[in-house]
């Protein structure tokens, strides 16, 4: 007859006990996992598992309670215990025996005996020791340990992770107070009964008031093949920083050849740390690079060091820089590096202090220094200081912006003015009750050049209040809008000159421009359900009419710091300027015509169809150009621009953008995509896109892109990239790389052919990763790289836009979100 359920102090203490066993087992899979940065897990993407049944080492105990409940709630919750018989003499020596069960919250622990000594504080838990609670379950030989001296050993381990993929077993572990050793511990994520890869370590002593651990003679085994030796490493058993190696990358290209880097994490103290990385290439010497992050009340900031002494790249390729006549200025130096600061510091709850400074020693040094999938050159870099603020009805800033050259075959009066400083703010309310919105802009700039002989600066202050009147219906709205553009300069006197000489004009150290500007954007919205291919859908059309009125000024006499002419776009149907930046107001008296018509799955929401269409109509001719050649706009009709997207089907899309001149009768502009879905892993991508100059008729790109991830077996699958110019007849970017999946473990060899600058000059790149899921990879990162590449590289990217491959770092400052101790 089974013995009832009662209270009972020391195998309550033995479950204790057993719970403080529980990291041990899992420290050989901290050797790999770390915990801390630069770990080996690089990517947010949670491993494919579904090669991998779930195959348990220990299943699921009968007779064990579901493992539901807190860790936490462990200690304030009673021990249950039970039994088939109970012996002995309370207070003496007290034996459970048969079907020994003990229960506490989430936590399980059974045995065929439990024996507890109270004249020596001794416990004996023997026959089918099992121990399962919300994250793990283990089955042991035995169990016995010493309370009052705090020593504990545990034999003949195995354990299944039950929160995330893991298994393996111990020989034996001892535990003594808050420090324990493992013998022939083991891990892996792959099934028992086919272990793709297993960790191994003789020994791991463990302390855990400390958060260490350091293992002995750790092995990891592909098969039954070690692969790596590690004779002593230490690493943490918690979410402490410990200082210690991470993992390695190794890869080869053909301009660093072998390529090494082996990167040192020092943890300093809880609020600052340090990464050093030393990096060996064959081709060019030893490079050290160093990390240094710090963490705030309110902030956090990342300092990047890297110094390349003695670089032979630089010796070697002397005579090439000769021969292609690069400027002395342009060369790569002997002694290279670059310094990078990103950090933001919050002043209070409306200001932040946001700094983002990078310097490179030389143009050719990005280049040069990447060895990554993802190297490629931006043609400049800039760093920005400065003090951000934000409120319900403005947000304004107080910043500075620097730029400097990072293309050899450029000069250095192709960089943006540099803005030193600049303060600007903007202000919008709707005034509650008030059928009325009104808002200002306001900016004042200093400008400076990296050239300032060739290109000397000025200060310009650009105003810009406004009033709008919303009106709306459930289905229409009419917003008129009136504002008013003010914008002054005081100018250096050699840039006054050299306005004045291309212009014909008086010098004018202060040229100043005023004008009105008027819009009014109205649109309708009519719907209807309908079916389409026998589905239920809703149809949408949409017109919509943009009126622009500004009247025109002669802007010839003024400068320009930052601006430019936008890209015809369908965008710029509905803009009140088609220049960027303050320096150029385009004058216009037009009208926008636009209609767009959708179709819209009704159970799915998704569209199925969407097509636009639409033109400006100009009233008179636009005569505001960025300089007195430039062409005007004439009196008439725009380039039409129409733009469709269609789901043919659950994997097949196609999508299209034309723009259409009149004037010249033929396209200004021909863009076709299309994506076709293959199986539940593969993608195909295919786009071209041609483009001309709608004033010269010059052809200015024409391109074709195909990539692709083909399936060939669930196990193996093709990747590629060909992205070629047509009119260039130069090949931008090529890829082609194999991908091996298994249930625990996967391998990537890419091969890489690209454009590394604005020349035309080409490198190449062969790289090789090795996956243990559940635990990291080994080699360099490839993921990344075939993510922007690839569209659908991993499905939930299918409907997002890749990060473009060159940037000119014209970006905003770190984000307050930013967490730079991930």
């Amino acid at each position: 007859m089974r013995q009832a359920s009662r209270r009972f102090f020391p195998p309550e203490s033995c479950v204790r006990q057993a719970f403080r066993l529980l990291p041990l087992p899992l420290c050989i899979a901290s050797v790999l996992a770390l915990h801390h940065p630069g770990a080996m897990a690089r990517d947010d993407i949670e491993p494919d598992w579904s090669l991998c049944p779930l195959v348990e080492s220990v299943p699921a105990f009968p007779d064990a309670q579901p493992a539901t409940g807190s860790p936490g709630d462990r200690a304030s919750q009673p021990t249950d215990i039970a039994g088939d018989n109970l012996a002995g003499v309370d207070g003496e020596s007290v034996e459970y025996s048969g079907n020994v069960t003990l229960r506490r919250g989430d936590q399980f622990l059974g045995a065929d005996n439990l024996e507890y000594r109270a004249e020596d504080s001794t416990y004996v838990a023997s026959g089918r020791v099992r121990y399962q609670d919300s994250g793990m379950r283990l089955v042991a030989e035995h169990l016995e340990g010493d309370q009052e001296a705090d020593t504990h050993r545990v034999d003949d381990v195995t354990y299944q992770l039950t929160e995330r993929r893991g298994n393996g077993g111990a020989e034996r572990i001892e535990m003594k107070g808050s420090q324990g050793s493992l013998y022939g511990s083991t891990y892996s994520t792959c099934s028992p009964d086919d272990r793709w890869w297993e960790l191994r370590a003789e020994r791991i002593d463990i302390d855990n008031e400390e958060g260490q651990g350091i293992a002995r003679n750790a092995t990891l085994r592909l098969g039954k093949v070690p692969v790596l030796y590690v004779p002593i490493f230490a690493f943490p058993t918690d979410n402490r920083r410990k200082t210690g190696l991470l993992y390695p990358s190794i890869s080869y290209s053909s301009r660093n050849g072998f390529d090494w880097r082996q990167p040192i994490y020092l943890n300093l103290a809880p609020h600052y740390d340090m990464t050093i990385e030393p990096r060996l290439m064959s081709n060019r010497g030893l490079l050290l690079g160093t990390e240094f992050r710090y963490l705030t009340d309110g902030g956090r900031g990342t300092l990047d060091v890297e110094l390349l002494p003695s670089d032979r790249l630089a010796r070697d390729g002397r005579a090439e820089e000769d021969a292609d006549g690069i400027p002395p200025e342009n060369r790569r130096k002997d002694n290279r590096g670059m310094i990078r600061f990103s950090g933001r510091q919050n002043l209070d709850e409306h200001w932040q202090a946001r700094s983002n400074v990078r310097w490179i020693s030389d143009p050719r040094y990005i280049e040069d220094s990447s060895s990554t999938l993802n190297g490629q050159t931006s043609f400049s870099f800039k760093s920005d200081v400065g003090v951000y603020g934000r409120g319900r009805t403005w947000d304004a800033a107080v910043h500075a912006d620097y730029w400097q050259l990072g293309d050899y075959t450029r000069t250095e009066t192709i960089l943006p003015y540099h803005r030193l400083p600049r303060a600007y703010v903007n202000w919008e309310d709707d005034f509650s009750n008030s059928r009325f919105i009104a808002g200002m802009s306001a900016d004042i700039t200093r400008f400076q050049h990296a050239n300032s002989e060739a290109k000397p600066g000025g200060t310009r202050v650009d105003l810009k209040p406004w009033l709008s009147m919303p009106l709306e219906g459930s289905a229409w709205f009419v917003t008129p809008t009136v504002a008013w553009r003010h914008t002054a300069y005081e100018l250096e006197d050699a840039l006054a000159r050299q306005i004045a000489r291309s212009n014909g004009t008086d010098v004018d150290t202060s040229p100043s421009r005023s004008l009105p500007i008027a819009t009014v954007d109205a649109g309708v919205y009519f719907d209807r359900d309908t079916l389409f291919r026998g589905e239920s859908h809703l149809q949408t059309l949409e017109p919509r009419l943009f009126y622009l009125y500004v009247p025109y000024r002669d802007q010839l006499g003024l400068p320009r710091f930052d601006t430019q002419n936008m890209s015809y776009s369908w965008g710029q149907l509905f803009r009140d300027n088609r220049f960027t930046g303050a320096d150029r107001q385009a004058d216009a008296n037009q009208l926008t015509l636009a209609l767009t018509t959708r179709l819209v799955n009704s159970e799915t929401g998704r569209e199925t169809l969407s097509a636009s269409i639409g033109q400006i109509r100009y009233f008179e001719d636009s005569r505001v150009g960025l300089a007195a050649n430039s062409p005007v706009i004439p009196k008439g009709k725009s380039t039409w621009i129409a733009d469709a997207s269609y789901e043919i089907n659950d994997r097949w899309s196609i999508g299209g953008t034309y723009h259409w001149n009149p004037a010249s009768r033929q396209e200004d502009l021909a863009s076709l995509r299309t994506r076709y879905l293959i199986g539940d892993d593969g993608v195909v991508n295919l786009s071209y896109r041609y483009r001309r100059n709608a004033n010269n008729q010059d052809d200015l790109l024409e391109q074709v892109d195909l990539s692709f991830l083909y399936p060939i077996n669930p196990s193996w699958s093709l990747v590629g990239r060909y992205y070629y110019s047509l009119l260039d007849d130069q090949l931008l970017e090529g890829i082609a790389g194999v991908q091996w999946d298994s249930c625990c473990m996967a391998a990537r060899l890419v091969a890489r052919r690209y454009v590394r600058n604005f020349r035309g000059d080409m490198n190449d790149a062969i790289q090789l990763e090795i996956e243990f899921k559940g635990l990291g990879s080994a080699g360099p990162e490839t993921a990344s790289r075939l993510r922007r590449a690839i569209l659908g590289y991993h499905r939930e990217d299918l409907y997002l836009v890749p990060p473009p491959d060159v940037r000119n770092d014209d970006g905003d400052p770190p984000s307050a979100d930013d967490d730079i101790f991930q």
